[in-house]
């Protein structure tokens, strides 16, 4: 398989304007995906599916991936801003050839990223990925392409939001109603402005929107899941039910409970797991989550009567199990949740209907629901930059600094370092006993680690 260097564990991502976030590398990206479909496809003109986040920089990669598409002979279906997930539903439910999707989901608004579904509304593989980024540096793709008459062209779907909002709607029981419901909905400024408010709203909920005012400069700014006090604090002064904070393309949700307390994906996946074990709904009962989730959602899930399954850290990598395993739950504790039964991505819109919809059910508040569920191992989570990701195990300080918290956990911890596959960032995990000495290890593996890669 050739090696990927451009695609990392989300698609293509970095600074805009700056290798590889250039309207170069994204008008050879639409030329090498036209090209490779067309080699699949029975039609004369290939059609792929474009949206975007609400970033000022997503016209211009907009513009020249329409334009690499159509120097190739295919059709672009523009889509405008739309959350990850539903532009994998349009791709799927138009029957697209592959869909795009510009956007650095969490990232700040100066950074985007662009990935790739294929026509079921899945991410594309690593290999398939690979062979895309072969074809986009070959000589043979700068001289190929139709002319005159037979070059591509541009339409606009005006519904796309529309059709987006009644699948997600499907997804929730037809029986039940948000009446009644508080919420707090945080958007991001990002992709989801438009569409979580008239999810939440139509099914009746009484809600208080932040975040849903982009100016392609605040998507993520001081909001969203990666800052969920804002939502927490909002929750507790108008008397919510719950809180949702979604990330810049809505692909991932932190809740807060009525207490104003956060609940992040590992609770979350406890919750729904078990409720499905017990409604006999969860495939094999089998959960599938990364390596980065607590122990304590191992031990909720086998309590309930079921197992957990883990993978690499990636939400492609959790589908890509389920998908090859037969199980149709899986996520990530960051908050990247995928109900298979509703979606082929993670949806933080669907995945806080899945939450709203136990709590009408069991009648029970959140706080209490996620309290129970599961009793978390103390866990300390680093996260920080690094000038140059040089592989760990060149590293023989860190090796040695990780030996030696893994001897002294013994069996009742463990110890994760690795680089974030999507920021120029390394992540650094310690579960145990201690929350004073898993802090202290991972400040010592953390201090070694950064004067290691100086």
């Amino acid at each position: 398989m050739a090696k990927r260097t451009l695609f990392g564990t989300d698609g293509i991502r970095g600074v805009a304007g700056k290798y590889p976030m250039t309207s170069d590398v994204a008008l050879a990206l639409g030329r090498a995906l036209t090209k490779t479909i067309k080699k699949k496809t029975r039609r004369s003109m290939p059609r792929i599916v474009i949206g975007k986040d609400t970033r000022l920089s997503g016209y211009m990669l907009e513009t020249a991936i329409a334009s690499g598409i159509c120097a190739m002979g295919g059709e672009v279906m523009l889509v405008g801003p739309l959350p990850t997930p539903g532009i994998s539903i349009i791709t799927s439910s138009m029957r697209a050839d592959a869909g795009v999707v510009i956007s650095a989901s969490h990232n700040p608004y100066g950074d985007n990223g662009i990935k790739l579904f294929a026509s079921d509304g899945f991410k594309l593989p690593d290999d398939e990925e690979a062979a895309i980024e072969a074809l986009m540096g070959s000589e043979t793709l700068k001289h190929a392409g139709p002319t005159g008459t037979k070059v591509g062209q541009a339409i606009r779907i005006d519904d796309a939001l529309g059709r987006y909002i009644v699948e997600l709607k499907h997804t929730f029981a037809k029986e039940l109603t948000l009446d009644g419901i508080k919420m707090v909905v945080d958007c991001a400024n990002g992709a989801a402005y438009r569409a979580a408010p008239a999810v939440f709203g139509e099914l009746g909920a009484h809600l208080k929107i932040l975040g849903a005012t982009p100016n392609g400069r605040n998507i993520n700014l001081r909001c969203g899941s990666l800052h969920p006090e804002g939502v927490s604090r909002e929750v507790l002064k108008t008397n919510a039910h719950l809180g949702i904070a979604l990330d810049g393309d809505a692909d991932r949700v932190i809740l807060v409970d009525e207490k104003g307390r956060i609940v992040d994906g590992d609770a979350v996946m406890a919750l729904c797991a078990t409720h499905m074990i017990a409604q006999r709904t969860l495939l094999k009962k089998t959960l599938v989550t990364t390596v980065m989730s607590n122990i304590g959602l191992d031990r909720a899930v086998r309590q309930a009567g079921g197992k957990v399954v883990r993978t690499q850290v990636g939400d492609r990598y959790v589908v890509e199990v389920m998908r090859k395993k037969g199980y149709n739950f899986g996520g990530e504790q960051s908050g990247h949740l995928i109900f298979l039964d509703h979606v082929s991505t993670g949806d933080g819109i669907v995945a806080a209907l899945q939450i709203l919809e136990i709590m009408i059910r069991e009648g029970r508040p959140l706080s209490e629901l996620a309290t129970e569920v599961m009793e978390r191992v103390p866990q300390s989570l680093l996260s920080f930059a690094v000038p140059e990701k040089k592989p760990l195990e060149t590293l023989p300080a860190v090796k040695k600094a990780i030996a030696g918290v893994e001897k002294a956990l013994g069996a009742d911890g463990r110890v994760l370092v690795r680089y974030s596959g999507t920021e120029n960032k390394a992540r650094v995990l310690v579960e145990g006993p201690d929350q004073q000495k898993i802090q202290t290890h991972a400040e010592t593996i953390k201090n070694i680690l950064l004067k290691s890669v100086r």
